[in-house]
């Protein structure tokens, strides 16, 4: 664990080196443990950085705090937030080459210009409905890759706004309720069209919606709206004013949990090919952490109280190379709280772990007697039918009388006193089953386990079906 913070530490100085490593031929000896690399991690970093000077009042581009959320899911993907940049940065000049007339133009003019170029090039909306909840939807820089039309309303105007900007367009979010607008503002002393103001006159911005079309959206029309949701009159002017960028970053947290809820079967359990990219726990923990980086002030408590056990078990379970994270940015955040001890005993229990020497264990005959599966083994869970691989072994049952007796372990037809095996599953998991329960042990291993297995395994070998172990400080013979 050190180690690698020590290598994250280094963020995007040391990318390039960790790119090679995920790029290693499928031959390497050590494939997977290279593939397993720290890069996420110093993805995450420069996200939470972005997010955390948000929250300390400093201003952060919008096309960077959305961005944050496409570093979770990134691995060895293009997609940092200079490359999102650099995106944004092409779009903006392939405008200009089309337009040439477009720095010049009216703010009017000029709105309605990129809007079209963007839904002509299917960079904002989505193909229909019926893919509205596409958790794919979320990320402005898939949005901007693939196009396609991958983006929801509030990336849409993220989009519109990060590129207006670059063409001396004003334009800023809108907080309207469930469907997020761009306003765009005319120069001080200027309409939208141009026209010089009288002094004491004051202009009056429009409202865009690039997810739906190049058009103007009148003022007179999102009031109706409001009125016919039940919002007082006195209150428009907060829904139809700028809202801001950290309130972007919250809605879409609340997107992502959203799309994640509404579609539950996206739940794709570390695979990251193209059908199932992004993964539904790295998307998750995005939201987690913004949302408890960046709470609504009235409710900031409690909503770091709700995500913190579940941002705690994702580091524990898949992100253990982000303990650093918390410490740094969220033990300061529960200062003077109940949690504050719970917390710095869950980071002390977890460093510890990481630090305390593996005790070895060698195969004697005896013991190879009794336990017959190695390190490496996939199998098939026989009353699960779950996929998993053995990462360690027990000559009997090591755990807790507690724990046997809720899992009903002397109810097995052998009992306590067979081999138990630590397993990596499929789904992220790490259970320990009786030996009794490992069955189909010819079974190659699916694409699931391959993703996951770099931290304990150096490659898979085909001819065995099995993984090259790893782990060789601990288990010296297997």
């Amino acid at each position: 664990m050190d180690r690698s913070e020590k290598i994250i530490a280094q963020g995007y100085d040391a990318k390039d080196t960790l790119l090679r490593h995920l790029n290693v031929s499928d031959d390497a000896d050590d494939v997977l443990a290279r593939r397993d690399a720290v890069l996420g991690g110093v993805h995450r970093v420069m996200a939470i950085q972005e997010w955390v000077r948000l929250k300390d009042g400093q201003p952060v581009p919008i096309e960077k705090a959305l961005a944050g959320f496409d570093q979770f899911v990134l691995h060895e993907r293009e997609g940092d937030l200079e490359e999102i940049s650099a995106l944004l940065d092409g779009v903006a000049q392939s405008i200009r080459l089309e337009h040439v007339e477009i720095l010049e133009a009216t703010p009017r003019r000029k709105a309605q210009l990129i809007a079209g170029y963007l839904r002509k090039k299917e960079l904002t909306g989505v193909v229909d409905n019926s893919q509205y909840h596409n958790l794919r939807n979320n990320f402005i820089g898939l949005a901007l890759q693939s196009g396609g039309q991958a983006a929801l309303p509030l990336i849409s105007v993220g989009i519109f706004c990060s590129v207006g900007k670059r063409l001396g367009l004003v334009a800023e979010p809108c907080g309207f309720p469930f469907h997020v607008y761009a306003i765009v503002r005319p120069q001080a002393g200027f309409t939208l069209d141009g026209r010089s103001l009288e002094e004491q006159s004051q202009s009056q911005p429009m409202y865009m919606d690039p997810f739906r079309s190049d058009k103007e959206v009148f003022r007179s029309d999102l009031e109706a709206q409001l009125k016919t949701m039940g919002v007082p009159t006195a209150e428009h002017e907060m829904y139809l004013g700028v809202s801001s960028t950290a309130d972007m970053v919250r809605r879409t947290a609340r997107n992502i949990i959203g799309s994640i809820q509404a579609t539950p079967n996206i739940r794709n359990i570390g695979v990251s090919n193209d059908s199932t990219f992004p993964e539904s726990d790295s998307s998750l923990y995005s939201a987690l952490w913004a949302l408890l980086l960046l709470p609504e002030d009235h409710a900031a408590p409690l909503q770091r109280a709700r995500s913190l056990p579940y941002i705690l078990d994702n580091i524990e379970k898949q992100f253990t190379f982000d303990i650093r994270l918390v410490e740094m940015y969220m033990l300061p955040l529960f200062e003077g709280s109940q949690y504050l001890d719970e917390l710095r005993d869950a980071l002390r229990v977890m460093r510890a772990g990481d630090s305390m020497p593996k005790q070895v264990k060698s195969r004697t005959p005896d013991i190879s007697k009794n336990v017959h599966f190695t390190i490496g083994r996939v199998f098939r869970h026989k009353r699960y039918n779950y996929q998993g691989v053995i990462t360690g072994w027990d000559v009997e049952c090591a755990a807790g009388e507690t724990w046997m007796s809720q899992m009903g372990v002397d109810q097995l037809s052998r009992g306590r006193h067979q081999s138990f095996y630590h397993v990596l599953v499929e789904d992220k998991t790490v259970r320990y089953v009786a030996e009794e329960n490992i069955t189909d042990i010819s079974v190659d291993a699916g694409a699931n386990l391959m993703s996951l297995a770099g931290r304990h395994f150096k490659r898979y070998d085909q001819g065995s079906k099995m993984f090259v172990s790893n782990l060789k400080d601990e288990y010296p013979d297997d």
